[in-house]
């Protein structure tokens, strides 16, 4: 008798430690973008020879303060991949509750490849270096893992905008699906401004985190 009427206390008490794991996870995923893109925008005013209109955000990973934006790399993906976690059980048994959270990890991984394949020296970053002539294996390794990232991030927000839809967030689902035309936009004019890639990179950031925060603040009715 004592057994039967403690087990489903124990499942009750099971279900709110659950939902605080969930909230703990998406605001990983939420803070991860604004978290490296502060984290970049601090290192790039005052790092020598860094310049935006001239050198990507992940080249602040070379020279003798690299190691501070690839512990960024390595944080990042760390909290995108608790955010995939967290959208995965708010979503789950509903639209988008499979790829989305799935794609979003991958996003997360890119990281990390991000991490251990540094970009190339060049564009007068570190102070000093020239123009780069030939992309080296771990630069190429780097831009490659990025491109993968990124693509996987933008087929993220496109089907995200399913369980937003589903939720009556018919404007947020929309923009979700324009979000990543801007991105690859930015990705697409990258050849003549290096500024047009970093904005198109933090705009993808920055309304994957708008969009978990949404999610997160608009169950689905179960």
């Amino acid at each position: 008798m004592t057994d039967t009427l403690t087990a489903p206390r124990r499942v009750l008490s099971a279900v709110p430690a659950s939902r605080s794991a969930a909230r703990r996870a998406l605001a990983a995923g939420v803070v991860a973008g604004p978290l490296f893109l502060a984290a970049g925008l601090a290192q790039g005013f005052v790092r020598d020879g860094f310049d935006f209109t001239r050198n990507a955000i992940s080249q602040l990973a070379l020279g003798e303060a690299g190691w501070i934006q690839t512990a960024s790399f390595v944080l990042t993906g760390a909290l995108l991949l608790a955010g995939a976690t967290g959208l995965r059980r708010v979503l789950r048994g509903g639209p988008g509750g499979t790829w989305g959270p799935a794609l979003v990890g991958v996003f997360g991984v890119s990281f990390w490849a991000a991490a251990a394949f540094p970009a190339d020296a060049g564009a007068g970053f570190p102070a000093g270096a020239p123009e780069a002539t030939v992309m080296s294996g771990h630069g190429a390794a780097h831009m490659f893992g990025g491109m993968i990232g990124y693509l996987a991030l933008c087929a993220a927000l496109v089907v995200l905008a399913r369980p937003l839809a589903a939720r009556g967030l018919r404007g947020w689902a929309v923009a979700s699906r324009v979000v990543p035309v801007a991105v690859l936009a930015g990705f697409t004019a990258s050849a003549a401004s290096v500024l047009a890639f970093t904005a198109g990179a933090g705009l993808g950031l920055l309304w994957l985190s708008a969009v978990t925060a949404r999610l997160a603040a608009a169950p689905a009715d179960r």
